[in-house]
């Protein structure tokens, strides 16, 4: 049960926000080292390991998706918690393109970010490999309806509501109740984690 050997490393150029989670982080046990720029991290992960990354979006210098790329392309298998305060579909489909575990926006409760650490470091300490499906199949794929799957295409290609209402010929609002039905049927609890579902089975891309 001790984490005391679990370190987390924080990447925001806001201070306070670096204080923040590091406070509530240190209070539970983790260790934390903080950087304040994406370079500053990319070398110490080159001599020491965490266990989970928070990385902002938004810093000067590389971006926090410029990083995810990076990482990612290295094979980085360390759970990976985007933050933003500018946070929006298009960035959480980017983000988890790029590597990240998941997507979080400012403001956030530093208790509720705890847990999903912590569910992520122990989700990676108890993967088993992933079930086969056919190719480009996902779980509860078969439940989706015609317009459903359009809207889901829109969804994880990026697609803002406005622009898949603007593609497929129908409102945003509307837009908004489809994806609401296909988070509901596919059991995703936000778009971060609809996408992840999705590109999960359908393999790696190339890059």
């Amino acid at each position: 049960m001790s984490v005391n050997a679990q370190v987390i490393h924080i990447v925001d150029d806001d201070p306070a926000i670096r204080d923040a989670l590091s406070l509530v982080f240190d209070m539970e046990g983790y260790a934390v080292d903080t950087f304040d720029n994406g370079d500053a991290f990319l070398d110490a992960i080159g001599s020491t390991t965490p266990n989970c990354v928070i990385l902002d979006v938004h810093m000067p210098g590389q971006s926090g998706i410029e990083i995810l790329r990076r990482l990612h392309g290295s094979g980085f298998a360390v759970p990976v918690f985007v933050i933003s305060g500018q946070g929006d579909i298009p960035m959480a489909v980017e983000a988890i393109k790029q590597g990240a575990h998941d997507f979080i926006e400012k403001p956030f409760d530093a208790d509720t970010v705890v847990t999903r650490v912590r569910d992520a470091i122990a989700a990676v300490e108890n993967a088993a490999p992933p079930p086969e499906h056919p190719a480009g199949a996902f779980p509860g794929a078969e439940t989706l309806t015609p317009r459903e799957r359009e809207v889901l295409k829109e969804i994880t290609a990026g697609a803002s509501n406005k622009e898949a209402g603007r593609t497929l010929g129908i409102s945003p609002r509307t837009i908004e109740v489809h994806r609401a039905r296909i988070m509901e049927k596919l059991g995703a609890r936000n778009a971060a984690d609809l996408v992840r579902i999705v590109l999960s089975r359908e393999g790696p891309t190339g890059g």
